[in-house]
């Protein structure tokens, strides 16, 4: 489905556009779940942290490397052709059918017996026939997990930092982009500072999943730090968007904005706060999958599901309000959620720490 999305670009009509659309939307709910369970099998109590920065930082490369190629490909241009957005689109196609050959090529991990005792071949045979034929159960059971899972303390609270997620998803990946691009005082230069915006945010969000995932195995702290360094590094970047950027940017037309800020507008420091938005997002999203991962390393689909579903409404609502509310409103919406969605990801790390202390099963939360 993503890479019929993808190539739907090649040739592009409204039709195959929308309904490309919805298809990857369903794609990216189980795909994330997928990657999600993935992560978690493949990882233990002492691993899920760095695998999870590791991860990250992949994933997150290309918005450094794609944003990097259409930044010098594309400078000076002020429309872009038909060959250049085809030669663009057919090598995302590529790419994405390699990724999908390389995911299947992923080891599965060796099944631990709990009894401690080895299982014969017919019954492992026969455990593969039921599996077969129980796949629908299966599903209803894991979507009745679910439903069960979103409802439990610990969901509701990390739902919040979720939320965040979500919101601020958005902000930096479409909303703030076209802040940028909008602004007429920063001259020729503001369709291609678009660009160099990715790139920077990219950079962001590499450093963070590297750096976080290397420290992780001797972090004695917790989570609690990373995710409290994100929040200082967005609130900081916020700050900096309000006083940078004319309140208007968002909702401007498309022949751009000429209002003023607060400060004089400094290409620089739109570029810095596009470093400070990557980075502090790789805060939330890799303690997010690694608490996520370490709570119910049992059965994560559900959690994950879960983790996505809320994502991606948040984003859809944030998509929505930013074609009509201010920038000042925005980025309170956001203060206010990363505030309290920092406060209860604090809450679900001291009750998990605290049972970890007392010797019982951090799973059991």
């Amino acid at each position: 489905m993503w890479r019929m999305y993808i190539a739907v670009f090649i040739q592009p009509f409204p039709w195959s556009f929308y309904t490309a659309s919805v298809f990857i939307g369903i794609a990216a709910a189980v795909l994330w779940t997928a990657q999600g369970n993935c992560l978690t099998i493949n990882s233990d109590e002492h691993t899920i942290g760095r695998n999870s920065g590791i991860f990250w930082a992949l994933l997150q490369s290309s918005l450094f490397f794609g944003n990097l190629y259409i930044y010098f490909a594309w400078q000076g241009k002020t429309q872009i052709s038909e060959s250049d957005r085809r030669t663009v689109f057919i090598a995302l196609t590529v790419i994405s059918l390699v990724g999908t050959v390389l995911f299947f090529l992923i080891r599965q991990p060796e099944s631990e017996n709990v009894l401690g005792e080895d299982e014969s071949s017919d019954d492992q045979d026969l455990e593969v026939n039921e599996s077969a034929q129980n796949t629908m159960a299966k599903a209803v059971d894991a979507f009745r997990k679910s439903l069960k899972l979103c409802v439990t303390r610990e969901m509701l609270l990390l739902s919040i930092t979720t939320a965040y997620t979500g919101l601020e998803l958005t902000f930096f990946s479409g909303v703030y982009g076209t802040c940028i691009g909008a602004v007429n005082k920063f001259g020729t230069e503001e369709k291609s500072l678009i660009g160099l915006s990715g790139i920077f945010i990219g950079i962001g969000e590499i450093l963070g999943g590297s750096l976080f995932g290397l420290l992780s195995k001797n972090n004695r702290f917790g989570r609690n730090p990373v995710v409290l360094l994100g929040i200082l590094v967005h609130f900081i970047a916020f700050y900096l968007i309000f006083l940078n950027m004319p309140g208007d940017a968002p909702i401007a037309p498309v022949e751009g904005t000429d209002s003023t800020a607060y400060i004089r507008s400094s290409k620089e420091v739109a570029i810095f706060c596009s470093f400070l938005l990557g980075l502090g997002d790789s805060c939330f999203n890799t303690q997010l999958l690694s608490i996520l991962g370490f709570l119910y390393s049992e059965d994560s689909a559900p959690a994950f599901a879960i983790f996505k579903f809320v994502q991606s409404i948040c984003a859809a609502v944030a998509f929505f309000y930013s074609n009509y509310l201010l920038l000042h409103w925005q980025l309170l919406v956001m203060v206010i959620f990363g505030f309290f969605g920092t406060i209860s990801f604090f809450s679900v790390e001291w009750d998990a720490a605290a049972i970890v202390a007392r010797g019982s099963d951090y799973r059991s939360i």
